[in-house]
C-alpha cells in the first residue's frame, strides 16, 4: 500500500490513536509536525488543509481524511487484519461504547484547546485548570473501568487489541501526565500493560516520535 501522510502533534491523543492504527495496520506513513502548543494548526495552510485546524489529518489514497475514530475506521476497512472490532453486532457495540466513553466522554473536557480556553479566556488559575481536568478524567475513568471489566481480558475486550485499546493507552498516558490516580482501575490498567508493550502501540508512543525531542 502506498505510504501516507499523517499531520500530528506528539502529546495529541486523537493523533497519537491514528499512529497505534497505522502501526496495527502495517501502513507506512510520513509525520508532519503540527505544533499545538505553538499554535501552528491556526495557520492559513494547515486550514486549507483542514478547516477544523485539528489534528490528527490523514492524507491517503487520495483523501483528507480527519477525526481519529473515523480514520481508524476507514483504515480498518480498507485493511481487515488485524481487525479493530469484534465480528459479533453486540461485541462491536460494546467496543464503540467504550472507545466513544473515551473519545467523546473524557477527551474533548480536557484537551489542549479547552485547557487553554479556561486559563486565558475565562481566567482559571493553573491549579483550578488542573483540578478541572483531574475531576472528569476520573469520573471517566471509573465509569469506563465498570463498562469494561465484565468483558475485559488481556485487553479491554477479550485478548486482543481493539479500538477501545487504540484509545485507552493515549488517555491513560494523558492521565499520568497530569498525576491522576489510576490505582482503582484494574482492568484498564492490565490492558494498558499489555498494549503498551505490544510493537505497534510502542512505536507511537509520544516519546519515540521524532517532534518530541
Amino acid at each position: 500500500m502506498p505510504g501516507a501522510i499523517l499531520h500530528d502533534y506528539f502529546r495529541s491523543s486523537a493523533a497519537y490513536r491514528v499512529r497505534i492504527a497505522l502501526n496495527l495496520k502495517g501502513v507506512e506513513y510520513e509525520q508532519r509536525a503540527v505544533n499545538l502548543a505553538e499554535g501552528a494548526q491556526k495557520s492559513d495552510s494547515y486550514r486549507d488543509l483542514n478547516p477544523q485546524r485539528l489534528v490528527p489529518m490523514l492524507e491517503i489514497d487520495g483523501h483528507r481524511l480527519t477525526q481519529s475514530l473515523a480514520i481508524c475506521n476507514y483504515l480498518n476497512s480498507i485493511v481487515p487484519d488485524p481487525p479493530f472490532m469484534p465480528d459479533d453486532a453486540a461485541d462491536r457495540a460494546h467496543v464503540l461504547a467504550l472507545a466513544l466513553t473515551i473519545a467523546c466522554d473524557i477527551h474533548p473536557l480536557n484537551n489542549l484547546r479547552i485547557l487553554k480556553y479556561l486559563k486565558d479566556e475565562l481566567g482559571a488559575r493553573e491549579d483550578a485548570k488542573d483540578e478541572w481536568y483531574r475531576h472528569w478524567v476520573a469520573e471517566g475513568l471509573a465509569a469506563l473501568e465498570a463498562l469494561a471489566a465484565p468483558r475485559a481480558g488481556a485487553f479491554l475486550f477479550g485478548d486482543a487489541p481493539s479500538l477501545a485499546d487504540i484509545c485507552l493507552v493515549p488517555q491513560l498516558y494523558n492521565a499520568r501526565r497530569f498525576s491522576v490516580p489510576i490505582s482503582d482501575y484494574p482492568s484498564l490498567r492490565r490492558a494498558d500493560e499489555t498494549a503498551s508493550a505490544h510493537p505497534a502501540f510502542a512505536a507511537a508512543h509520544p516519546d519515540r516520535q521524532e517532534q518530541s525531542q
